[in-house]
């Protein structure tokens, strides 16, 4: 297979030899087909290029479909510098969290079916959290040695608080961050720990968190603890409800929480921003290559624990834009991935300039957010420098790949999505009848 993979009418053989080796892909279409200016998509492939040259980024894949069609799949530099190995569409990337879209739609499935309902609290299914606390900051510091107080929460977490991050539970930074390290529950990573996810979660319940329910947006282990509560709600580990539930409807064939040794050559080394621009290899130990080979493969982290390629995460996507099904597997009715793509917090995140729904950043205003794309586009990153946006009035899904931990204030992903919109040539928005890949009105 060629080591740089460009999907476009003149690369057409080599996608029928990707579909034989690798995951079920979308339809292909040229950037023309779809609305999308080729030349406009080389500017995209020179800038990421560039920043592989000058030594910023190891490597990168990017994805563009629209109207349910691919129009551009390439990689670009290296998946490992050190071996020299390049990186293409089959590079396997450890996505940290885009994991919590895929837990989120677990959730919603189960409330579909009416095995939870949005208002439920937490402790109908945990009981552990019948009881929780919030630290507050001492007033008078001598009368608590920790520099905060704890006292009762004012109300039950509910599912929804968790799905739009308004529990009040962050990843055991800032002032209690000594007794999440104590309990071994700082920060986002699961992959080494050699037990089930729910005793961490059960843990976790008995710690004081950062705010009241509904008080804050507060990022943290809110869907890891979604994650145990689809195993206690389905009777499956959500190893096995992802498999059987999503990833096999979808075809999405190389995405994991724990690589498949025979699978070990194709996961993408992670890199480290340097100070002076560079990058260097992350350590083997801890979240820098992390365990997710050689692990004791037993932590299901619903935050942040999955592994895929662009390639199985775009069909994912693709489920979503299409309101809940692809190739005649449907996991979401219409109404509920609407529900999901609404904002549910008004200003509680990025002052309003930006709105959250159920598992996704949404973009209400662009005015007010100083982003381009458009009203009703939903997304999220994760922590390994990897990216997606999908946007219905365009019908389109952008996936951005890289490993780079941390990241060092890299503005490659914002170059990203500010190419992708400038190749489109043929907008839903302002032209409703640009094209058969815009959507139905």
């Amino acid at each position: 297979m060629q080591l740089i993979r460009t999907l476009s009418l003149a690369s057409l053989a080599n996608l029928a030899l990707s579909v034989q080796l690798s995951a079920q892909v979308l339809p292909v279409a040229g950037p023309e087909e779809v609305g999308l200016s080729s030349d406009r998509i080389g500017r995209l492939d020179a800038v990421l290029q560039s920043y592989v040259d000058e030594g910023k980024v190891a490597g990168v894949v990017a994805l563009i479909a629209r109207g349910g069609q691919l129009a551009h799949l390439r990689g670009y530099g290296l998946a490992d510098m050190e071996s020299r190995i390049p990186m293409t569409s089959e590079v396997i990337f450890r996505i940290a969290s885009m994991t919590k879209a895929v837990t989120s739609v677990a959730v919603m499935m189960l409330v579909e079916e009416g095995r939870l309902s949005l208002n439920d609290p937490l402790s109908r299914h945990i009981p552990a959290f019948s009881s929780t606390t919030v630290a507050v900051v001492a007033e008078d510091t001598t009368a608590s040695s920790r520099g905060y107080n704890v006292v009762a929460a004012e109300r039950p977490i509910t599912v929804r608080d968790l799905l739009t991050h308004t529990s009040g539970i962050d990843y055991g930074t800032g002032m209690v961050e000594a007794e999440y390290r104590q309990a071994g529950l700082y920060y986002w990573y699961f992959a080494d720990k050699d037990e089930p996810i729910g005793v961490s979660i059960e843990l976790l319940a008995g710690l004081p968190f950062v705010a009241q329910p509904g008080e804050r947006w507060v990022y943290g282990f809110s869907t890891d603890v979604l994650g145990y509560l689809v195993e206690l709600c389905s009777g499956m580990t959500l190893a096995e409800f992802f498999q059987s539930r999503i990833f096999d409807p979808l075809g999405m064939r190389d995405t994991h929480f724990y690589l498949p040794r025979a699978k070990r050559s194709r996961l993408a080394a992670v890199y480290q921003a340097t100070e002076d621009g560079g990058i260097v290899r992350a350590p083997d130990a801890g979240m820098g290559q992390g365990a997710y080979v050689e692990g004791p493969r037993l932590s299901y982290s619903g935050g942040a624990g999955l592994l895929s390629t662009a390639e199985d995460y775009a069909r994912f996507l693709q489920m979503l834009l299409n309101g809940g099904v692809l190739d005649g597997a449907r996991l979401l009715s219409p109404k509920t991935v609407q529900l999901m793509t609404a904002d549910h917090v008004g200003d509680l995140y990025a002052s309003g300039s930006l709105g959250f729904g159920l598992g996704f950043e949404v973009l209400e205003d662009i005015g007010r957010a100083g982003r381009v794309g458009s009203s009703g586009a939903y997304g999220w990153g994760g922590a390994y420098y990897t990216l997606y946006w999908v946007d219905p009035a365009e019908q389109l899904v952008a996936v951005f790949m890289a490993q780079l931990l941390p990241s060092g204030g890299l503005d490659l992903q914002d170059k990203f999505r500010t190419l992708v919109y400038a190749a489109i040539m043929e907008s839903c928005v302002t032209a409703r009848d640009a094209g058969p890949f815009c959507p139905t009105r």
